[in-house]
């Protein structure tokens, strides 16, 4: 799960944020203010937030002060370019978890980045299990008994979130938007054919777990009826 936020409202520094993170295998979306960024989780899971504190609409630690309220655990990097030692103190007070002044290295946000998704979390399992499979999501694995297969990252997300909320009916723009972002265009049927993949995949280990379509509605996985 390495898709992240940014909520930066400089387009050239999103930009550069977006690159050197790209080169390492993470994902992004980003938000130029808070309105988005909260609508966007609200919409799906990340598993960070990097959040600069001077946005257009508001203070970027009232974000954070409000998901730590909730008990939202997502780990947090705020950027800033103010650098004095109560600024900082501020910032982790309310929850952040690192903090990282504007001038700064890219290849150090990067490092800062990844050390943050290596952390536990308390948010979700590494290994998600429904019924006789799971879930691998570090290694991108879809395990059955001692069998396994192989997930791409869309497969990966789309698994995640109908596991998560195993035997409810979830919407299509819902898996698509944790499948492929909320900035990204999709084709009209790329979730079709990620879950024509899935199912061959769950067909292939021999699972008891189907992918079922209510039109007009979404999708949603549970054990096969006998």
């Amino acid at each position: 799960m390495n898709r992240i936020i940014l909520v930066e409202d400089n387009d050239r520094l999103s930009k550069m944020v977006s690159t050197a993170l790209q080169k390492v295998g993470i994902e992004l979306d980003i938000f130029a203010n808070l309105a988005m960024a909260k609508h966007a989780l609200e919409a799906q899971e990340y598993g960070l937030i990097i959040l600069d504190r001077g946005l257009p609409d508001g203070e970027g630690l009232s974000l954070l002060k409000t998901l730590r309220q909730r008990s939202v655990t997502i780990p947090c990097l705020v950027l800033t370019a103010r650098n004095a030692v109560h600024d900082r103190i501020e910032g982790l007070e309310t929850g952040a978890d690192d903090y990282l002044v504007k001038p700064f290295a890219m290849d150090e946000l990067v490092a800062r980045v990844r050390a943050l998704l290596r952390r536990p979390s308390d948010i979700k399992p590494l290994s998600p299990i429904f019924e006789d499979i799971t879930l691998d999501l570090h290694n991108a694995q879809l395990q059955c008994g001692t069998q396994s297969v192989t997930l791409a990252p869309a497969e990966v997300q789309i698994l995640y979130i109908l596991m998560r909320s195993a035997d409810t009916t979830i919407s299509r723009t819902k898996l698509e938007q944790g499948a492929w972002g909320l900035n990204q265009a999709v084709t009209p049927n790329a979730l079709d054919v990620a879950l024509h993949r899935i199912r061959k995949k769950l067909s292939t280990l021999g699972s008891q777990v189907v992918i079922s379509n209510t039109r007009g509605l979404g999708y949603a996985i549970s054990k096969k009826s006998l």
